[in-house]
């Protein structure tokens, strides 16, 4: 279960249910609705034969409480897996009917540990505790693993998936472009080889999107003839386009790229991937696109975060905008140096997939239900 289908997770689950199928099991997706947040990023996605479910919103104090309603899916199955997190309320009853034995196995998918805000000692305490009850815990990274074993949650009971993308279809796309195509692209931007960034994503408050802006203004004067291609959409999309619009602005508003082809082509035509804020999948998209990353350490960073290493295949520089422009401008000004770093994301991409973690996911599932090991 979800809270909403974002499109990239759509190749996840038809892969999984493919698999889940070659064994004899049977995936349904069901799903609630985007929260407002959710849906300004536009990245509502489409799979057939997903369940909508009915989703009531409450608000407690500062919080904000969901409820969704599985109805005779909770009961008719084998297994369910839900999202960890404190507010998701239908947890609550699968669990408490796992424990009792008059439930399905209750599996819980998430990123082990907090990320985004520091959780005070309570949250903590309930999220461990939440989580101890669950009959198997599919984890994002090995980081989130091991946060949920020192929790209480046995060792044997997690499955490591090392959270993904349809990395597959953004190299076939990547593979495709041809010298011709890249060429007009190049042209119709303006952009020059060696001076060129993009940034892909949800264009909110966690990418730190006026940082990024400031950021490639300053990197412009550094580098004459820089620029920075901005992909997306979400409540902050209109500082984009303002900040494209002033003459001589080295940012470029492109609007949604919601697909392996439109990523791609930003991979090929681009040097780096500049994203300040949040790094959660997009650290996925830079090793697989072999575009180094260059990020902050002090923003909420998703778990993908861990994916990345200074100096090795991306940069994480500290500091205020200014000292964020002067890593940039000197990257791009070293070509050896963004050649290495090119290279170990070159490499680093094998570990993560979209494959894989269908075969990790299944793997677990499998064990789960008591039909395979």
């Amino acid at each position: 279960m979800q809270p909403y289908i974002p499109e990239y997770r759509v190749p996840f689950f038809r892969r999984l249910a493919a698999e889940l199928h070659g064994h004899g099991v049977a995936l349904t997706v069901a799903h609630g609705r985007p929260t407002r947040t959710q849906a300004q990023r536009g990245d509502t996605g489409v799979l057939p034969g997903a369940v909508a479910l009915p989703q009531h919103q409450f608000r407690l104090g500062s919080r904000t409480l969901m409820w969704r309603r599985l109805g005779d899916l909770a009961r008719h199955c084998d297994a369910v897996v839900l999202e960890q997190a404190l507010h998701n309320l239908e947890a609550y009853p699968l669990l408490a009917g796992a424990r009792l034995r008059g439930g399905p196995a209750v599996c819980l998918w998430g990123h082990g540990r907090t990320y985004g805000h520091r959780p005070t000692a309570a949250e903590r305490a309930a999220k461990d505790l939440l989580t101890r009850r669950a009959d198997w815990f599919f984890a994002y990274t090995d980081a989130g693993a091991r946060h949920v074993v020192r929790g209480g949650l046995p060792a044997e009971r997690v499955t490591v998936v090392r959270n993904s993308v349809d990395t597959s279809a953004l190299r076939a796309a990547l593979a495709r472009i041809t010298p011709e195509r890249l060429q007009a692209f190049r042209t119709r931007h303006g952009l020059a080889a060696g001076r060129t960034a993009f940034f892909v994503g949800g264009l909110d408050a966690s990418k730190r999107i006026p940082f990024l802006i400031t950021a490639a203004e300053l990197t412009a004067r550094r580098l004459p003839g820089f620029q920075l291609l901005v992909a997306g959409d979400g409540a902050h999309r209109r500082l984009v386009e303002q900040a494209a619009a002033r003459p001589g602005s080295p940012v470029v508003s492109l609007g949604p790229v919601p697909d392996a082809e439109g990523k791609a082509m930003l991979g090929a035509a681009c040097d780096v991937l500049l994203m300040p804020g949040a790094v959660g999948l997009a650290a996925v998209d830079s090793l697989a696109l072999s575009t180094p990353l260059i990020t902050t350490p002090c923003a909420a960073h998703g778990p993908e975060f861990d994916y990345l290493e200074h100096d090795r295949n991306a940069l994480v520089v500290p500091g205020r905008e200014a000292g964020f422009a002067d890593a940039v401008a000197s990257l791009l000004a070293d070509p050896g140096r963004l050649a290495a770093l090119r290279r170990a994301a070159r490499e680093d991409a094998l570990l993560y997939s979209g494959e894989a973690m269908s075969a990790r996911f299944t793997k677990g599932l499998m064990q789960v239900i008591g039909t395979g090991s």
